[in-house]
Order: structure tokens, then C-alpha cells, then sequence
């Protein structure tokens, strides 16, 4: 059994299988490039975590779905009957949650450099939860709050703990500056939290929640940099509630995805909710519900994205499948950060003994629009169907046109 495979990607007489389907199959009846999503493999991992936390806690638990991973509204309404709520993060995003039944007690908006007009947007909906992201941005919310008198608007704070981690530095949220020297644009800092839960207060809002985000992409290893942050957040909390703002929720952000490479540990999810469960319970908080906001977690290994072989080239010693599609336009990670990685697989011949160094070749006029470099496959042959897998989260939503090239259609199974 190869280490990518779950019940979503399997091999079966040397081809692909997506969710039980044959992947070349499924590319002949919907075309190419095409992404595929699973909604098995979601429900299976909302489930691990909807059951960790029963084992942990008998609290109110909210799993929070981070919708920028993937919006497909098929997911969101998945997700929504399993009994998710949302984490958005702009004005579109919680309209289509609403729009996907999701009610507005149900989700969190957690903006950063937020406008006026996105704040008169969210003010507007009752009984959304708004994330305070800097103590100055409280001047721009009173004064919009002066167009809903009658409104109760519940907020929350978004602090910053100090300490952030995540699997490359443009995937690093918290802390002073990422890996790279960037100052971290996101949270309150420590030292203004109360202030602003104070302030809130008198200005008329209603505090109701503490909420953090580390970064993206956490493995084995990050485990005791999370285990401090949690640490750091519950004293946090406790100080709070001490300074009488009672917490209706804490919300640990997300952070944890899945494995996108071999030699990469997975990050011990159900130890993490059972540290995360026993923190709050040893310091005696009287919060109401613990939330986390998993994305890529629930939806990443449940995408794969087929892409049809034209021809293969080979220049100055190298070898290209040259594909059907431009990962700008499709999975633009690799790009993006260049340290992503998508395992790619011939989904006709998943193994074989003539096997050679592939470069898998996107359709763009850009040198970097490779979807894998000198990956070890077997040599592809034109009207081969090459699986990039992982696609299920910030692949088609962080795509563009570039090219004016068309995003593929997606395909829920």
C-alpha cells in the first residue's frame, strides 16, 4: 500500500481509484483539468475530530469550518448537515455560507484590515460574531456602530500569542515576525487584550469570545510549540474571565492538515484536543464551548486534480509531461510557496518498471509553472491522466485565470 493512499485515493490493479471510481474514468466523462472532491473522506475526518472531543470533554464543542480552504457550496452544505459552523473571512464568504444555510449564529468573520463598508456589511447580519483583529480597529467599529443603535453585536478578540508556527513563513500567523523577518500583521498583542475586551464593552458591543491562529501546516514536530500556545491562550482566558468578562467560547484557531509529504510526520490531532481539553478543565475556566477551525484538515487529502497528458518532451536531458493545465489556474501552492508539495501520480499506471525523472509541464507562459520537478514516475504517454493529489484545499480557491486560462470545473462525488 503506498503511504497516500486513504479510502478516498486507493490503487486497484495498477490504477487510480477515486472514491471507488476509476480516475481515468472520471476524466473521460468530465473532461480535463478536473477537480474531484470526496465527501466520504470530509464526513470521515469531521467525524475523528466531532468524536475526539467527545472522548475529551463534555463542554459545547464547535468545529468551525475555515471556508477560504475550499467553498464549493456542495461542501458547505455537507458540512452545515453534519452540524459545522464557519469561519469566514470577508463579507463574500459569509454571504455564501448564509446562502448555504448556514445561520448566522453559526459563523465567526474574522477580518483583518477591515473596511467600513465590510464592517456595515457584517454589523448587518444578527447574531454573526465578529473577530476584533487590532485594538485600533475598535475606533473604526464604533464609528460604524453608530448606524445600528438597536443592534447587539457580538464580538470577539483575535489575540496574538506571541509565538506562531507554520509550514512555510508566509504560513505563519502569529509571533512577533515569521521565519522569513516578516512583521506578523495579525491579533491584539498580548499586553492590550484586556483594553480591548474593556473598551468593547463601554463602546456597546457584546464580548463574547477569545480566539487565536498559530499559521498552517503543522506536523509531528510543532506539537510542543502548539502544546505553548494553548498554554499561553488558557492563562489568557483566565485572566479575562477573572477581570469579569465571562467567555462564552475559546477558539484554539486551525493549523493542522494533511500529509502532503512522505518523510513528514502527521500532527497528533487527538493528542492536541486532549491537551487542549485538559488545559482548560486544570485551570478551572467557566467557558461555555471549545472550537477549532480545521480547513485543509477536512478537505485536503479529499481532492485529487486530473490533468490529461498532450504529449511529452524532452529538451536538454529533460523530460516534460506537458499537461493540460497551468497550476496558476489550478493548484497554485507550488508557486506560491515553494516548498508545497503535491504528490503526482500516472493514474493509469500508478507503477512501472520504466520508470524515469518526470518535470510535470503546465500549459502557462511562466518558467515556474511546474506542478512537480523530476518527480520518479512511470514514463507518461500522451492521453495518459496524471492525479495531482491533496487538491481538496487552497488549490481552486486560490486560483486565477492568469492567461486568461479557465479554472476547472469541480466535480463533488
Amino acid at each position: 500500500m503506498n503511504w497516500w493512499e486513504t479510502g478516498f485515493v486507493a490503487v486497484e490493479a495498477n490504477r487510480l481509484k477515486v472514491a471507488g471510481r476509476d480516475a481515468a474514468e472520471l476524466a473521460a466523462r468530465y473532461g480535463t483539468p478536473l477537480y474531484i472532491y470526496g465527501k466520504d473522506r470530509i464526513l470521515e475526518l469531521y467525524a475523528r475530530l466531532d468524536d475526539a472531543f467527545a472522548r475529551h470533554t463534555g463542554r459545547e464543542t464547535r468545529i468551525c469550518y475555515a471556508m477560504k480552504a475550499n467553498p464549493h457550496k456542495g461542501i458547505l452544505r455537507l458540512l452545515r448537515a453534519r452540524g459545522a459552523w464557519i469561519d469566514a473571512v470577508s463579507p463574500c464568504e459569509v454571504e455564501t455560507a448564509l446562502k448555504a444555510g448556514f445561520p448566522a449564529e453559526r459563523i465567526l468573520y474574522t477580518g483583518t484590515s477591515v473596511s467600513r463598508t465590510d464592517l456595515r456589511f457584517v454589523f448587518g447580519i444578527e447574531g454573526l460574531t465578529v473577530n476584533i483583529d487590532a485594538a485600533e480597529q475598535l475606533a473604526v467599529m464604533g464609528e460604524v456602530k453608530r448606524e445600528f443603535p438597536d443592534r447587539s453585536i457580538r464580538v470577539s478578540v483575535r489575540w496574538n500569542p506571541g509565538v506562531g508556527r507554520g509550514f512555510h513563513a508566509k504560513a505563519i500567523t502569529a509571533g512577533k515576525r515569521s521565519s522569513d523577518g516578516t512583521p506578523i500583521k495579525f491579533g491584539v498583542e498580548a499586553g492590550k487584550v484586556l483594553q480591548v475586551f474593556a473598551k468593547a464593552r463601554k463602546m456597546g458591543f457584546r464580548p463574547v469570545g477569545l480566539h487565536q491562529h498559530l499559521g498552517s501546516g503543522w506536523v509531528r514536530e510543532d506539537f510542543g510549540m502548539v502544546r505553548t500556545a494553548v498554554d499561553r491562550l488558557v492563562r489568557k482566558a483566565r485572566e479575562i474571565e477573572k477581570a469579569g468578562f465571562p467567555l462564552e467560547f475559546l477558539d484554539f484557531g486551525g493549523g493542522f492538515g494533511p500529509r502532503y509529504l512522505r518523510s513528514r510526520g502527521v500532527f497528533p490531532v487527538e493528542d492536541y484536543i486532549a491537551y487542549l481539553t485538559k488545559a482548560v478543565d486544570r485551570a478551572g475556566l467557566a467557558v461555555g464551548a471549545l472550537a477549532l477551525e480545521p480547513g485543509k484538515y477536512l478537505v485536503g487529502d479529499a481532492g485529487v486534480l486530473l490533468l490529461g497528458v498532450e504529449y511529452v518532451k524532452e529538451s536538454y536531458g529533460n523530460i516534460f509531461a506537458c499537461v493540460d493545465g497551468g497550476t496558476f489556474n489550478t493548484v497554485p501552492r507550488p508557486a506560491i510557496y515553494l516548498t508545497a508539495h503535491h504528490e503526482i501520480v500516472n493514474a493509469v499506471r500508478v507503477d512501472g518498471t520504466h520508470k524515469a525523472r518526470i518535470t510535470v509541464a503546465g500549459n502557462l507562459c511562466e518558467t515556474g509553472d511546474v506542478f512537480g520537478r523530476e518527480r520518479s514516475m512511470p514514463l507518461p504517454e500522451s492521453g495518459d491522466v496524471l492525479a495531482v493529489l491533496c487538491a481538496g484545499a487552497y488549490c481552486r480557491s486560490m486560483a486565477s485565470n492568469f492567461n486568461l486560462r479557465q479554472i476547472p470545473r469541480e466535480v463533488l462525488v
